[in-house]
Protein backbone atom coordinates (compact mmCIF):
# COMPACT_ATOMS: atom_id res chain seq x y z
CA UNK A 1 0.00 0.00 0.00
CA UNK A 2 1.14 3.25 -0.59
CA UNK A 3 2.57 5.21 2.42
CA UNK A 4 0.63 7.88 4.21
CA UNK A 5 2.93 10.66 3.53
CA UNK A 6 2.21 10.12 -0.22
CA UNK A 7 -1.21 10.92 0.09
CA UNK A 8 -0.54 14.12 -1.51
CA UNK A 9 -0.13 12.48 -4.76
CA UNK A 10 -3.28 11.93 -5.91
CA UNK A 11 -3.92 9.91 -9.15
CA UNK A 12 -3.62 12.50 -11.85
CA UNK A 13 -6.59 13.71 -13.44
CA UNK A 14 -6.92 14.78 -17.31
CA UNK A 15 -8.71 17.90 -17.98
CA UNK A 16 -11.94 16.65 -17.83
CA UNK A 17 -11.77 15.25 -14.35
CA UNK A 18 -10.13 18.00 -13.06
CA UNK A 19 -12.83 20.50 -14.51
CA UNK A 20 -15.54 17.94 -13.32
CA UNK A 21 -14.01 17.61 -9.30
CA UNK A 22 -13.80 21.93 -9.61
CA UNK A 23 -17.72 21.43 -9.38
CA UNK A 24 -18.02 19.09 -6.65
CA UNK A 25 -19.02 21.33 -3.58
CA UNK A 26 -16.96 20.93 -0.29
CA UNK A 27 -17.88 18.88 2.75
CA UNK A 28 -21.16 17.10 1.17
CA UNK A 29 -21.87 13.58 -0.69
CA UNK A 30 -20.68 12.75 -4.21
CA UNK A 31 -21.20 10.19 -6.28
CA UNK A 32 -18.99 8.99 -9.02
CA UNK A 33 -21.67 6.74 -11.47
CA UNK A 34 -19.69 4.79 -13.99
CA UNK A 35 -16.18 5.23 -11.89
CA UNK A 36 -13.98 3.08 -14.05
CA UNK A 37 -10.54 3.26 -12.23
CA UNK A 38 -11.74 5.10 -9.35
CA UNK A 39 -9.57 8.11 -10.37
CA UNK A 40 -11.61 10.63 -9.55
CA UNK A 41 -13.56 9.15 -6.25
CA UNK A 42 -9.98 8.78 -4.98
CA UNK A 43 -8.76 12.26 -5.85
CA UNK A 44 -11.76 14.01 -4.12
CA UNK A 45 -11.02 11.74 -0.86
CA UNK A 46 -7.38 13.10 -0.66
CA UNK A 47 -8.08 16.31 -1.40
CA UNK A 48 -10.46 16.39 1.56
CA UNK A 49 -13.38 17.45 -0.29
CA UNK A 50 -16.04 15.57 0.70
CA UNK A 51 -17.55 13.28 3.81
CA UNK A 52 -18.73 10.55 1.93
CA UNK A 53 -17.48 9.36 -2.07
CA UNK A 54 -19.71 6.54 -3.49
CA UNK A 55 -18.13 5.35 -6.15
CA UNK A 56 -20.15 3.17 -8.26
CA UNK A 57 -20.15 1.11 -11.36
CA UNK A 58 -22.32 -1.57 -13.98
CA UNK A 59 -19.15 -3.78 -14.76
CA UNK A 60 -17.26 -6.06 -11.80
CA UNK A 61 -13.65 -5.78 -13.24
CA UNK A 62 -13.34 -1.94 -13.38
CA UNK A 63 -15.61 -2.16 -10.21
CA UNK A 64 -12.45 -4.08 -8.74
CA UNK A 65 -9.75 -1.57 -10.25
CA UNK A 66 -11.40 1.24 -8.31
CA UNK A 67 -11.55 -1.01 -5.07
CA UNK A 68 -7.47 -1.76 -5.09
CA UNK A 69 -6.80 2.24 -5.94
CA UNK A 70 -8.84 3.20 -2.81
CA UNK A 71 -6.86 0.50 -1.12
CA UNK A 72 -3.98 2.06 -2.42
CA UNK A 73 -4.45 5.19 -1.39
CA UNK A 74 -6.08 4.31 2.10
CA UNK A 75 -9.31 6.22 1.45
CA UNK A 76 -11.54 3.32 2.03
CA UNK A 77 -12.90 5.42 5.32
CA UNK A 78 -14.33 8.12 2.32
CA UNK A 79 -15.02 6.61 -0.38
CA UNK A 80 -17.46 3.46 -0.78
CA UNK A 81 -17.47 1.45 -4.06
CA UNK A 82 -20.91 0.04 -5.54
CA UNK A 83 -21.52 -2.22 -8.45
CA UNK A 84 -24.85 -1.54 -10.05
CA UNK A 85 -26.43 0.27 -12.81
CA UNK A 86 -26.30 4.34 -13.37
CA UNK A 87 -28.21 6.07 -10.74
CA UNK A 88 -29.48 2.51 -8.69
CA UNK A 89 -27.00 2.06 -6.68
CA UNK A 90 -27.74 5.35 -4.69
CA UNK A 91 -30.59 5.65 -2.35
CA UNK A 92 -33.08 9.07 -2.52
CA UNK A 93 -31.22 12.08 -1.00
CA UNK A 94 -28.07 10.14 -0.53
CA UNK A 95 -25.82 12.29 -2.59
CA UNK A 96 -25.29 16.35 -3.18
CA UNK A 97 -23.43 16.01 -5.86
CA UNK A 98 -23.74 13.47 -8.76
CA UNK A 99 -21.02 12.95 -11.90
CA UNK A 100 -21.44 11.30 -14.94
CA UNK A 101 -18.57 11.11 -16.78
CA UNK A 102 -16.49 9.17 -19.42
CA UNK A 103 -20.24 8.04 -21.85
CA UNK A 104 -21.74 9.67 -24.39
CA UNK A 105 -24.98 11.75 -24.31
CA UNK A 106 -27.34 9.44 -25.00
CA UNK A 107 -26.10 7.27 -22.37
CA UNK A 108 -26.10 10.04 -19.62
CA UNK A 109 -30.37 10.30 -20.81
CA UNK A 110 -30.87 7.25 -20.51
CA UNK A 111 -29.55 6.85 -16.70
CA UNK A 112 -30.59 9.96 -16.01
CA UNK A 113 -34.29 8.83 -17.44
CA UNK A 114 -34.28 5.75 -15.50
CA UNK A 115 -33.75 6.88 -11.74
CA UNK A 116 -37.50 6.92 -10.62
CA UNK A 117 -39.13 10.59 -9.78
CA UNK A 118 -38.45 9.98 -6.18
CA UNK A 119 -35.23 9.70 -6.90
CA UNK A 120 -35.06 14.02 -7.56
CA UNK A 121 -38.04 14.87 -4.92
CA UNK A 122 -36.26 14.44 -2.22
CA UNK A 123 -36.08 17.84 -1.30
CA UNK A 124 -32.47 19.18 -1.72
CA UNK A 125 -30.77 20.50 -4.49
CA UNK A 126 -29.61 17.77 -6.51
CA UNK A 127 -26.83 18.99 -8.82
CA UNK A 128 -25.37 17.17 -11.47
CA UNK A 129 -21.89 16.88 -13.44
CA UNK A 130 -22.09 15.72 -16.61
CA UNK A 131 -19.09 15.43 -18.99
CA UNK A 132 -20.55 13.38 -22.58
CA UNK A 133 -17.76 11.87 -24.56
CA UNK A 134 -20.95 12.73 -27.29
CA UNK A 135 -23.57 14.13 -28.51
CA UNK A 136 -24.02 17.15 -26.57
CA UNK A 137 -26.79 18.89 -27.91
CA UNK A 138 -28.65 15.90 -27.32
CA UNK A 139 -28.05 15.80 -23.92
CA UNK A 140 -28.40 20.07 -23.31
CA UNK A 141 -32.21 19.24 -24.92
CA UNK A 142 -32.67 16.54 -23.23
CA UNK A 143 -32.10 18.59 -19.59
CA UNK A 144 -34.00 21.41 -20.27
CA UNK A 145 -36.96 19.10 -21.04
CA UNK A 146 -36.79 17.06 -18.40
CA UNK A 147 -36.44 19.70 -15.80
CA UNK A 148 -32.46 20.01 -15.31
CA UNK A 149 -30.93 23.58 -15.51
CA UNK A 150 -27.65 24.26 -16.55
CA UNK A 151 -25.77 26.11 -14.24
CA UNK A 152 -22.44 26.84 -16.08
CA UNK A 153 -20.32 24.37 -18.38
CA UNK A 154 -16.10 24.18 -18.34
CA UNK A 155 -15.13 23.40 -22.12
CA UNK A 156 -12.14 21.26 -22.15
CA UNK A 157 -9.55 19.77 -24.37
CA UNK A 158 -8.04 16.66 -23.31
CA UNK A 159 -5.91 14.21 -25.67
CA UNK A 160 -6.61 16.66 -28.72
CA UNK A 161 -10.56 16.16 -28.05
CA UNK A 162 -13.15 18.76 -27.31
CA UNK A 163 -15.71 17.93 -23.93
CA UNK A 164 -17.94 20.49 -22.20
CA UNK A 165 -18.39 19.52 -18.47
CA UNK A 166 -21.84 20.54 -17.60
CA UNK A 167 -23.00 21.61 -14.04
CA UNK A 168 -27.10 20.80 -13.54
CA UNK A 169 -29.07 21.26 -10.92
CA UNK A 170 -32.52 19.51 -10.71
CA UNK A 171 -35.49 22.14 -10.25
CA UNK A 172 -38.56 20.25 -12.13
CA UNK A 173 -38.99 23.23 -14.21
CA UNK A 174 -38.81 22.72 -17.78
CA UNK A 175 -36.51 25.11 -19.59
CA UNK A 176 -36.80 26.97 -23.05
CA UNK A 177 -34.32 26.56 -25.33
CA UNK A 178 -33.67 26.55 -29.31
CA UNK A 179 -30.91 24.55 -31.48
CA UNK A 180 -28.54 27.43 -30.91
CA UNK A 181 -28.90 26.83 -27.43
CA UNK A 182 -28.20 22.80 -27.66
CA UNK A 183 -25.19 23.30 -29.58
CA UNK A 184 -23.99 26.28 -27.05
CA UNK A 185 -25.29 25.82 -23.81
CA UNK A 186 -22.94 27.61 -21.41
CA UNK A 187 -19.76 26.77 -22.63
CA UNK A 188 -18.90 30.52 -24.06
CA UNK A 189 -16.30 30.80 -21.76
CA UNK A 190 -12.88 29.45 -21.01
CA UNK A 191 -9.07 28.89 -22.77
CA UNK A 192 -10.97 26.48 -24.99
CA UNK A 193 -14.71 27.77 -25.38
CA UNK A 194 -13.35 29.27 -29.07
CA UNK A 195 -12.08 25.92 -29.75
CA UNK A 196 -14.96 24.17 -28.75
CA UNK A 197 -17.28 26.06 -30.73
CA UNK A 198 -15.54 25.84 -33.76
CA UNK A 199 -15.21 22.09 -33.37
CA UNK A 200 -19.19 21.82 -32.86
CA UNK A 201 -19.74 24.21 -35.94
CA UNK A 202 -17.43 21.69 -37.81
CA UNK A 203 -19.54 19.12 -36.69
CA UNK A 204 -22.43 20.82 -37.70
CA UNK A 205 -21.24 21.19 -41.57
CA UNK A 206 -20.01 17.43 -41.65
CA UNK A 207 -23.82 16.86 -40.53
CA UNK A 208 -25.44 19.17 -42.83
CA UNK A 209 -23.40 17.34 -45.97
CA UNK A 210 -25.53 14.30 -45.18
CA UNK A 211 -28.85 16.13 -45.21
CA UNK A 212 -31.87 17.21 -47.56
CA UNK A 213 -31.64 20.39 -49.00
CA UNK A 214 -33.62 22.20 -46.48
CA UNK A 215 -32.34 20.65 -43.39
CA UNK A 216 -28.68 21.36 -44.94
CA UNK A 217 -29.58 25.12 -45.68
CA UNK A 218 -30.57 25.35 -41.66
CA UNK A 219 -27.27 23.30 -40.28
CA UNK A 220 -25.33 25.56 -42.54
CA UNK A 221 -27.04 28.72 -41.11
CA UNK A 222 -26.47 27.49 -37.43
CA UNK A 223 -23.36 26.42 -37.52
CA UNK A 224 -22.48 30.29 -39.11
CA UNK A 225 -24.35 31.46 -35.82
CA UNK A 226 -21.96 29.07 -33.54
CA UNK A 227 -18.71 30.40 -35.61
CA UNK A 228 -19.96 33.62 -34.87
CA UNK A 229 -20.54 32.82 -30.89
CA UNK A 230 -17.04 31.42 -31.06
CA UNK A 231 -15.29 34.68 -32.08
CA UNK A 232 -16.82 36.17 -29.06
CA UNK A 233 -14.85 33.81 -26.91
CA UNK A 234 -11.56 35.86 -26.01
CA UNK A 235 -9.17 32.71 -26.43
CA UNK A 236 -6.79 31.95 -29.10
CA UNK A 237 -7.67 28.43 -29.82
Amino acid sequence: MRPLSDLCKAPALDARLAAAAAYVRQGGTAADIGCDHGKLAVALAVQGRCKKIIAGDIRPAPLASAQRLVAEYHCGGVVECRLGAGLSVLNPGEADDIIIAGVSGVTICEILRAAPQTFYETGKELRFILVPATKHPMLRCFLAENGFRLLDETPVCAAEHYYTVMHAVYTGVLQAHDAFWDVTGCAVHGADARGYLRHQAQLLRKQARGASEQERLCLEELAMKVEGRAEQCGSTN
